[in-house]
């Protein structure tokens, strides 16, 4: 998933060489900086054709995917494990430097006399990451409203980039150039592993549209304990809007990135000159190419101002789902010292007497400890940039491998169960109750279809390509970018993955198992969890 840096041709005022990454391989952004910048890879795997293609067989893998996911968050919406929470720390991490080295970039672009040092992303990446954290806090309350902000920024952001860029263009390439030429730049064995080793960056561009169930069942806890009436209109009706939320995103996003990518590769004539531009061996040719189109600085900054934009607004969304991943699996009991986490997440104010904990009290609960670890953990990361690009790049990979190894374990179960008859159909207003014995043979609460459910044989096929897929995704996701393979252009994100995936079982094993029994059925999150109250057991997730 990274590559070693390459050093300019058109400047000698560059970074450190051996320390510098190439960010076009890390690609964890928003969508329109996400959709843009896999054109980096075009000098390398695939080509403009190999793109193309490449995205349209991952928007189709993916919406199986997360149609799947769709269908489990219908019927038994849970928190994940430790692959997902640190898939999805990589992920803020990742977001929250590309967006401080977009920012370096960006001035690179406009002052032919900076010299970029490692330490100024560095620096920048928290301050996203702090921006981050003040939306997630103090403005928590209008955290819906900004969303809807964004959304719309995002569509009108959309046309506001791709319109200028397609129509100023001076020179376009032919439909031939674009829609038959592959290339195979990682000078692999052959034109098809080569390929196969380009999707991972169109993988990356499709990532989030999963995070209004990490978030949504969060917010709906808050609405019960603390009767905000913004928190409870999100996940009114979860059971239905939740699995459309997901598939519509899908469709919306996946559509305009696929647009973005086809209009961009047409106006690359040369994709070598943008990637040996001063931005392109920063990891950002969109600005070189966003340049050369509309020749004119000024005008190329505010284009890209909005791609800056709407990074942070990644971020922030990360953050988000980052700190209620570890609040709720803290409130399954699969954490080290969960019972703190999960008690400060509800309120600090919990131990507070009752006169000061009514003045203080926040009107919406903010999983306050969570948020703070988040970002912690992230800042630490950031500094390691510092020291070693290669050993930052090895702990952001995790993005990819970790949650589509998440994806596999909880789809391939789902599949099992479907197949096997072991779900039972969909019944409105039926809640399973221990006391009247209605449970499975092996004491679990029953697997029942949600409103969304593919039906019959459809079903099946879908389950069965989500999990192909992702087994795709997941044994590409450990290959290198290019050959021959250095420790430096080595990608470690095999290593990572083994060592969460230990630590998981080797904590279970030896503490969690005496007290995690499975994510918690409840009916308010924030009450049981005060209370220890007794974890139910359903028969479908993992603590990994």
């Amino acid at each position: 998933m990274t590559q070693a840096y390459k050093a300019p041709k058109t400047t000698e005022k560059a970074m450190d060489p051996q320390k510098t990454p190439d960010l076009s391989e890390m690609q964890i952004q928003t969508q329109e900086e996400r959709d843009t910048s896999v054109l980096a890879k075009l000098g390398k795997n695939g080509g403009s054709a190999g793109l193309i293609y490449g995205y349209l067989f991952v928007w189709i893998g993916t919406l199986a995917i997360f149609t799947t996911m769709a269908e489990m968050a219908s019927m038994a919406p849970t928190s994940g494990g430790w692959l997902v929470i640190c898939g999805w720390q990589a992920i803020l991490s990742a977001s929250g430097y590309l967006g401080g080295n977009q920012v370096v970039a960006l001035i690179a672009l406009n002052n032919a006399d900076y010299v970029p040092q490692l330490w100024h992303g560095t620096l920048l990446f928290w301050a996203f990451i702090l921006v981050a954290v003040f939306i997630n806090t103090v403005t928590s309350r209008a955290l819906p409203k900004i969303e809807v902000a964004i959304l719309v920024l995002h569509i009108v952001g959309f046309f506001a980039f791709m319109i200028p860029i397609v129509h100023l263009a001076p020179t376009k390439a032919s439909s031939h150039e674009v829609f038959t030429r592959f290339s195979n730049g990682g000078e692999w064995p052959s034109q098809s592993l080569s390929f196969f080793i380009g999707l991972i960056g169109s993988v990356v561009a499709m990532f989030g549209c999963d995070i209004v169930v990490h978030v949504g069942t969060c917010l709906e806890a808050s609405s019960q304990a603390n009767g905000s009436a913004q928190m409870a209109e999100e996940t009114r009706n979860a059971e239905v809007v939740v699995p459309w939320c997901m598939v519509s995103a899908t469709l919306l996003n996946a559509a305009f990135g696929w647009g973005m990518v086809i209009a961009i590769v047409f106006v690359t004539v040369d994709i070598s000159a943008a990637l040996d531009s001063p931005t392109g061996s920063l990891g950002f040719p969109i600005m070189e190419i966003t340049y050369s189109a509309l020749g004119s600085k000024a005008g190329a900054s505010t284009l890209i101002a909005i791609l800056l934009f709407m990074t942070a607004a990644g971020t922030i969304a990360g953050m988000a789902t980052s700190s209620r991943m570890i609040w709720a699996l803290a409130r399954d009991r699969g954490l080290p010292r969960w019972h703190l986490v999960t008690k400060v997440c509800l309120g600090l104010l919990t131990f507070l007497p009752g006169r000061k904990r009514e003045i203080l009290q926040p009107k919406t609960a903010i999983p306050t400890l969570a948020i703070i670890i988040t970002s912690i953990v992230a800042g630490l990361i950031g500094l390691i940039n510092i020291g070693s690009a290669s050993a930052f790049n090895a702990v952001i990979s995790l993005s990819v491998s970790s949650l589509y190894a998440s994806y596999i374990i909880t789809e391939s179960l789902l599949l099992w169960r479907r197949c096997t008859g072991a779900i039972r159909p969909y019944q409105k207003h039926y809640f399973p109750n221990d006391s009247t014995g209605d449970q499975d043979s092996d004491g679990t609460n029953p697997l029942i279809w949600g409103p969304f459910h593919l039906p019959g044989i459809f079903g099946i096929a879908v389950n069965f390509f989500a999990v192909a897929f992702g087994l795709i995704v997941f044994f590409f996701s450990f290959w290198p970018v290019a050959t021959p393979v250095t420790p430096a252009t080595m990608n470690y994100s095999i290593l990572m993955t083994a060592a969460v995936v230990l630590f998981a079982v080797l904590y279970y094993v030896l503490y969690a198992k005496k007290v995690y029994t499975g994510p918690i059925v409840e009916v308010s999150p924030y009450a049981s969890a005060l209370e220890k109250a007794p974890a139910q057991k359903i028969s479908l997730g993992t603590a990994i």
